[in-house]
């Protein structure tokens, strides 16, 4: 069994900040070698990819939409991933899940994947007021 449990979501007013945290647990499960990415869904559309992250934190990849504003990190001596979030849009409102895979994937392409990930959190709310 593996636990994503994600913290740091809340209200915030365009152009502010938030960081994100995401704490992987399980006794299967080696966060030091895992992938871990952030994905986002909005009412009424699908899940998109946010960032990734590989599991040496050499590798880093992100969607156009949010490139240059955020910006995930790693901490494997605390099984945690961050997502820093800066000059916030309200087009960035949605419910941001972190996902995590005990694959180490190949291309970047394939962290951005939602089919890649095994194992997801129950998402934390971040709403960009105007």
């Amino acid at each position: 069994q593996v636990q994503l449990v994600e913290s740091g979501g809340g209200l915030v007013q365009a152009g502010g900040s938030l960081r994100l945290s995401c704490a992987a647990s399980g006794r299967t499960f080696t966060f030091s070698t895992a992938s871990m990415g952030w994905f986002r869904q909005a009412p009424g559309k699908e899940r998109e990819f946010v960032a990734a992250i590989n599991w040496t934190g050499s590798m880093t990849t992100y969607a156009d939409s949010v490139k240059g504003r955020f910006t995930i990190s790693r901490d494997n001596a605390k099984n945690t991933v961050y997502l820093q979030m800066n000059s916030l849009k309200p087009e960035d409102t949605a419910v941001y899940h972190c996902a995590a895979s005990s694959s180490i994937f190949g291309s970047s392409s394939r962290y951005a994947s939602r089919y890649a990930y095994g194992y997801w959190g129950q998402g934390t709310q971040v709403t960009v007021s105007s």
